[in-house]
C-alpha cells in the first residue's frame, strides 16, 4: 500500500500524518512517479502551519526524483523508466508514489544521483534564479547570501563563487561557518555575537553591497537594507522568522534609490521552457564540479515531523533528503 504525509488542520509539526493513499492511474498528461528520494524545504513549514495557506486536508512537499511506472495519454516527453525530478509543485511530494503532470518534470541526468536530484531541485534552481536572473551576479560583485550554511546557502556560495563574485555570508554558529567558507563564502559574519550591517561595511571599506539575498525574513529586512549600495537590490525570498512587516516605501528613496523584490520559483519556472532552461543550467553547473550537492541529513519519510522540528529549530545544515521506502 502506497504511503503519504498528509495534514488536516495547520499548526506545528504534530499535524502532520502518515497515511495509506490510492494511487489512481496517470491521467492525460500525468505520469505516475515512484520516488526515491523527497526534498525538504522550508517552504513546507510554512504550508503546514497556515503562513502560506493550502485547502485541506492536503499533502506536502515540493521537490522529490523518482522513475516513471506509468504514463497517462498525451505524454510524449516521458517512457516507463525515465529517471525525472521536479521542484514547486503540485503539493503532495512527501509520497512513496503519486501522479505529477508530465510537463512539470524533468530528465535527470545519469551522473546525478535520485538523492541529489531531490536535494538540489528546488534549492538549486532558488539559486539559479536568484543569482541569474533576479540579480545576475557579475565577476567581481560582493555579496550577502543570509542563511549560507543552509540549503540554498551552500548552493548559492559556491555558484556565486564560480560566477567570480566575493562572498559575504551569515551564519548561526562557529561549525555553519566553517561548512559556508569550506562551500565558497569569503567572509563569515555570525549574526548572534555581532551586528551584521556593520560588520559588512567594515568589509566593504563602507561601500556597501549591490544586492542581498535574504531568506530570514523580519528579523533581517530592516538592516538588510542598510548594506546596499545605491541602487542596491534587496532580494527578500523567504520568511524563516516571519513575514516582512509593511513599511514606507520613501525608505528606499531616502537610503539610495534601493529596489526591493519578492520573488519565488512559481514565477520564474511558471513556463515549460524557462523550467527545462533552469533546470538544465543547474545540472550543468554541478556536473561540472562548480557546485557540489551534498545530502548532510536524511530522515524516513514516516519521520517528517522530525525533520520539520530540526529543520525549524536550526539543527540542519545544507541539503535533507526524506526517504519514502
Amino acid at each position: 500500500m502506497n504511503h503519504a504525509i498528509r495534514f488536516h488542520e495547520t499548526g506545528g509539526p504534530e499535524v502532520l500524518r502518515w497515511e495509506a493513499v490510492d494511487v489512481p492511474p496517470p491521467a492525460a498528461g500525468e505520469v505516475t512517479l515512484r520516488q526515491h528520494a523527497v526534498g525538504l524545504n522550508f517552504i513546507d513549514t510554512y504550508h503546514r502551519s497556515g503562513l502560506y495557506p493550502v485547502p485541506l486536508p492536503s499533502g506536502i512537499g515540493l521537490e522529490g526524483a523518482g522513475e516513471v511506472t506509468a504514463v497517462g495519454e498525451g505524454v510524449t516527453e516521458l517512457r516507463v523508466g525515465d529517471r525525472v525530478a521536479y521542484a514547486g509543485g503540485p503539493i503532495g511530494a512527501y509520497a512513496q508514489q503519486r501522479n505529477m503532470p508530465a510537463d512539470r518534470l524533468v530528465k535527470l541526468p545519469e551522473a546525478i544521483s535520485f538523492d541529489q536530484g531531490a536535494a538540489m531541485m528546488l534549492q538549486g534552481m532558488t539559486a539559479q534564479y536568484l543569482l541569474r536572473q533576479t540579480y545576475r551576479v557579475q565577476p567581481g560583485d560582493t555579496i550577502l547570501i543570509h542563511a549560507a550554511a543552509g540549503g540554498v546557502g551552500l548552493i548559492a556560495c559556491q555558484w556565486a563563487k564560480a560566477l567570480g563574485a566575493t562572498v559575504i555570508g551569515t551564519v548561526g554558529s562557529d561549525e555553519k561557518a566553517a561548512l559556508a567558507k569550506a562551500h565558497g563564502c569569503d567572509h563569515t559574519i555570525l549574526y548572534n555575537r555581532e551586528k551584521f550591517a556593520d560588520r559588512l561595511r567594515e568589509i566593504t571599506g563602507g561601500k556597501g553591497v549591490p544586492v542581498v539575498y535574504d531568506s530570514i525574513g523580519k528579523d533581517t529586512f530592516m538592516d538588510s537594507l542598510s548594506c546596499l549600495r545605491p541602487r542596491g537590490m534587496m532580494v527578500t525570498y523567504g520568511n524563516a522568522t516571519g513575514p516582512v512587516a509593511p513599511f514606507d516605501l520613501s525608505l528606499l528613496a531616502k537610503m539610495g534609490s534601493l529596489f526591493v523584490t519578492r520573488p519565488t520559483l512559481f514565477g520564474y519556472a511558471a513556463e515549460r521552457a524557462d523550467l527545462v532552461a533552469m533546470a538544465n543550467e543547474l545540472f550543468d553547473v554541478v556536473s561540472s564540479g562548480k557546485v557540489k550537492i551534498e545530502v548532510r541529513q536524511r530522515y524516513a519519510l514516516a519521520d517528517a515531523a522530525e525533520a520539520h522540528r530540526d529543520l525549524e529549530a536550526r539543527k540542519t545544515t545544507g541539503s535533507t533528503v526524506l526517504d519514502p521506502a
